[in-house]
């Protein structure tokens, strides 16, 4: 994989807390990254180079302010890493309104506003935008998993317009997994380690949004 080409860059990585969000702030920092790490909540015991800001990625205010904190303490933005998203299923006649609701607001929505914002504060310079996809969203959806794989394909849809958008100055692309393998997965099961969504993360924010820009990186695996 290429040199990240992300020294002493200012990286937002958003749901730094979560479990592929701590791996990625490491990766981060490994090539030299600063890191500016949102969670809902304070994130304690960072390493050196990431510095915790709290903010509701669903709110409109609240995501203008603290990329404003972040520009203010850490200085101009060059990446962005949104690794904020949830999963769920159930049968489609069973799906309620406020599922669907959530379901595009976690995963579609912060998107935009995490994207929109980042884009805004890159005014004029050039920048790299990376989201988190899915099976479902890249190639088709799974049955008992509408609202899911309806919110996904439309975080490919975005990364695609935005990436058309700006011409290779700001990049965007994503990282599609099957499954994110975090440790004591059954023997056999299908997917990816966490260790490598995050450094496919890592490089998509670095030299490799140039080449892969508009792209959708799939990360299924092999079969067992």
């Amino acid at each position: 994989m290429l040199a990240s080409g992300l020294e002493n860059t200012v990286v937002v990585l958003t749901g730094a807390a979560g479990r592929l969000g701590s791996v990625t702030t490491r990766k981060l920092l490994e090539v030299g990254a600063t890191v500016a790490a949102i969670d809902v909540r304070e994130i304690e015991g960072l390493p050196d180079g990431a510095t915790s800001f709290v903010a509701d990625l669903t709110d409109e205010a609240s995501v203008a302010q603290t990329f404003a904190q972040i520009e203010e303490e850490l200085g101009p933005l060059g990446g962005l890493i949104h690794t904020v998203g949830m999963w769920g299923g159930a049968p489609f006649s069973e799906t309620e309104m406020a599922a669907w609701d959530t379901m595009l607001k976690i995963n579609l929505t912060t998107t935009f506003l995490c994207f929109r914002e980042a884009v805004r504060r890159m005014n004029g310079r050039e920048g790299r935008l990376v989201a988190i996809a899915s099976g479902q969203g890249a190639d088709g959806g799974v049955a008992e998993q509408g609202p899911y794989s309806a919110a996904k394909a439309g975080v490919v849809r975005l990364v695609e317009s935005v990436a058309a958008e700006y011409d290779g100055r700001i990049t965007a692309s994503a990282v599609a997994p099957s499954m994110i393998l975090f440790g004591g997965e059954e023997l056999g099961t299908r997917g990816v380690s966490v260790e490598a969504i995050a450094d496919l993360c890592v490089y998509l924010c670095g030299e490799g949004g140039v080449i892969h820009n508009g792209e959708v990186l799939r990360a299924y695996g092999t079969m067992p």
